[in-house]
Order: structure tokens, then sequence, then C-alpha cells
């Protein structure tokens, strides 16, 4: 007997979540598409402890990532508490959403938001809870690498929301089912999890596409919200998302949504006589300095013209006394600064928009290099509230906010560009002195 064998955590999972358990102990790599309300959270937060209290290896390392800090902590914490109150020896750290338990084994609750305090671990488990609403990259950057050297495993489990990368995941894992992978799909009208009554209540309140993704699981059904949706279908539809090679004979410019302890996006583009718009290259990161993006800028080895950002990037900063702004210009970097469209920021955010729904008509993206600002852009939504059956105004700020925020300010400042070369001051110089791109 185990010392998980040993232990009543007092969770008696239902049949659903029996197979889920039994997919996850069998193969390295689990995508979960699961109906709302299904108990996934409760699932997942089990198997962790189950896996912890069972490995075999020394320190093991568990994890479960929320879309966010917030979100693990309101709803993922409780769990973890609750079912680990009964093993000896317990310590339930608040201040870090970490439960040890005896034998130096771990678990602990991430957001996705933060991907930064993922960094430099090592995992043997790890379950994305609700999937489909944290940025694709963040298994393949972030998580993936953290797993390699303990062949540790993953679970992708979420009801979907839209053609993003969990459907993309779900796709692989329907491909791929063999001994790595394991598909699973559990649609309401067939877990009899929730009954007949509260499913038609459901349906009475819901729109059709609503119903069909939250309750059966539908990835083609719309993304409640989704400001971009009928502009992105459109550019798909005529072609503007594919290969869009960088014309050698046009200066790049670049676009910027500046974070202070969150995430930087950058939007490279291209802009032609006829006011087309090429996006050819995209980049973020989080938690990283201005030198570490004059590096980026410089390793791709484009011809730069003009750089924007919002207009914040002229406030000094309290610790320096200096702007991001100057310290930018002294790193070769000098910013035209996106100007401000109204008075309120509720204002100028809904301006921006609107101006991003009219340039979207005329862009053209390389599918490869944008695959994260398409995500963001696909995922960009207004919240629902559900008690007044309304959108609220504000959209929400999560992963995809900060490249639908690039390229809100890139339809801000955007104009028609000259077909010619362009030499720019704003071109940033190489450590020998040639100019960046050249």
């Amino acid at each position: 007997m185990t010392v998980a064998d040993a232990i009543d955590l007092g969770y008696e999972p239902r049949p659903k979540q029996r197979e889920i358990h039994a997919a996850i102990d069998n193969h390295r790599w689990t995508v979960a598409v699961c109906h709302r309300r299904f108990g996934k959270t409760v699932a997942a937060i089990n198997h962790l402890i189950q896996a912890a209290l069972a490995c075999d290896k020394p320190r093991p390392r568990f994890a479960l990532i929320a879309p966010t800090y917030k979100q693990a902590k309101l709803v993922a914490w409780d769990y973890l508490k609750l079912y680990t109150r009964n093993i000896p020896g317990v310590e339930q750290r608040e201040s870090d959403l970490t439960v040890n338990m005896p034998g130096d084994r771990r678990v602990t609750l991430y957001g996705a938001d933060h991907p930064d305090s993922l960094r430099g671990s090592y995992f043997d488990g790890v379950v994305f809870d609700e999937f489909s609403l944290q940025p694709g990259t963040i298994f393949s950057e972030v998580v993936r690498p953290a797993l390699a050297d303990r062949n540790g495993w993953a679970v992708f489990m979420s009801t979907p929301a839209g053609r993003n990368e969990f459907f993309h995941m779900a796709e692989r894992a329907k491909e791929n089912a063999d001994g790595h992978w394991s598909y699973q799909q559990h649609k309401a009208s067939e877990t009899g999890i929730l009954s007949s009554e509260e499913l038609n209540a459901a349906r009475a309140v819901m729109t059709s596409d609503q119903y069909e993704q939250e309750f059966e699981c539908s990835f083609t059904a719309s993304v409640q919200g989704s400001i971009y949706t009928l502009e992105l279908a459109a550019a798909k539809a005529e072609g503007r998302i594919g290969t869009t090679p960088v014309d050698q004979i046009l200066p790049v410019m670049t676009t910027w949504d500046l974070g202070i302890g969150d995430a930087t996006a950058i939007i490279f583009s291209q802009g032609n006589r006829a006011g087309d718009l090429r996006i050819v290259d995209y980049y973020e990161a989080s938690g990283e300095g201005l030198p570490h993006y004059a590096k980026v800028l410089q390793d791709k080895n484009y011809t730069y013209g003009q750089h924007w950002a919002p207009h914040d990037i002229q406030v000094r900063e309290l610790g320096t006394g200096r702007s991001r702004l100057e310290v930018a210009a002294s790193l070769g970097i000098r910013f035209e600064t996106v100007p401000r469209v109204h008075t309120s920021t509720s204002g100028e955010v809904e301006e921006g928009i609107h101006a991003a729904r009219m340039l979207l008509s005329r862009c053209w993206f390389d599918e490869t290099r944008c695959k994260a600002l398409l995500e963001s852009l696909q995922h960009y939504r207004r919240d629902y509230n559900s008690r007044l059956n309304e959108l609220r105004a504000t959209p929400v700020h999560d992963w995809s906010s900060h490249g639908a925020d690039a390229m809100r300010y890139l339809a801000t400042w955007y104009k028609p560009a000259s077909r010619r070369p362009v030499q720019s001051s704003h071109a940033m110089p190489t450590s020998s002195g040639s100019w960046l791109g050249a």
C-alpha cells in the first residue's frame, strides 16, 4: 500500500472523472474538453495530490496553472486546502498557494498571467485548468522545458473558447492518440452530471452559440463577446492570413504595448501606397527590461523606420527619474508617441478598437511569425455580465490584451506609407556602428 492509498482525501470521483484520471495515468499528454460544471478543477486538484503522494522521485513537484493568479486563489486554493487537510504533517502556505507534504512533496498553484513565476522550476506533472483562456505559448515556452529532465506529464483541461491554442492542442491529441496522447471530450448531454431540467433552463436564457460552447463543447461557436471575430474571419476567407514575407524595399515599423510588471508586445509592420498593411512579425515577453527588447530588434535584422509607443512612455519613473522614452533613446530606439484620440481612458480604448476594426480590413498577416498575435486578437473580448444579461463595455484584461492593445495603438497612428527605401534616424545602431537591418 502506498502513502496515497493510506490517506482518505474525501474525494469520490464521478465515472467521467475516473475516465480522465485513467487517461492521465496512462498517457504523458492528456487533453480533456469538458462542459461547464463538470468538476474539472476538483478532479485536477485531487489527481495532483495523489500524484505527489505516490511519486517515487526525490522532491516531487506538481502544479496547477489557472488563467490568472487571482482565479487560482479564489477557486483552486480552497479545493487544495480542503483535500489536503487530512494529510499528516501537511503545511498549507497561502502566501504562495503551496501545499507541502511529508517527504518534501509539493503542489503549487500558479497563474498564467505571471509566467515568470514558473521559470527556473521543474515539474513532475502539471494541469492547465481552463487552458482555452491562457496564452498558447505558456506550455511550449515555459512549462514544456520544466518537464523535460523529470519526464513529467501535462493535462490540458478546459471548456472551449473558439479556435485558439486549446483547439489546436485538441486536434493534435486526436491525431496522435497513442501511448503518449489521450483525447477526452465530455458533453453535458452525455455525462449525466447536470439534469435535463437544468440544461433546458440554461438553453432558455443563452444564445445557441453560448450553449453549444459552454455545455456541448463546441469549438466552432463564436467566442462570447469576441471583439474582432468578423474582421479576422474575413481576413482568413480572403487569404490575408498566410505567408507574408518581409518586403526588402520597405522599412519595418514597430508598434509597442509597453508593460510595467506585465507583458510587452511588439508588432512589426510594413505599409504601402495602396494603404495595405503587412503584419510581418510579432514579439511578446514579460519581466524583461528595454535592453532585452533592443537586442530583439537588433537580432531580427530588419531595416527599421519609425518606432511607436503609447504616450505613457514619457512618464518619469520614481526610482531613476528617467522616462522609458529616455532609456530607449540611450539604447538607440527613438520613439514616436501614439496620439491620444479621446480625453477619457474608456473613450480612448473604444476609439482605438474602432480604428483597429477598420485597419484589420487592410491587413495581411504572416500566420507563422504572428501566431501569438492572431491568438490574442481572436481571444480579445468583452466580459459577459450574466446578472444583467449584457456584455460589459470594458474589454477583459488578460493575456490577450497586450497584443490587442498594440494593434489598437498601430491603428491609431498608421497612415498609408510611401513605397520607397527609408534610412530613418529612428533606426537603431548596432554595436559595430552600422544601422540595424542595413
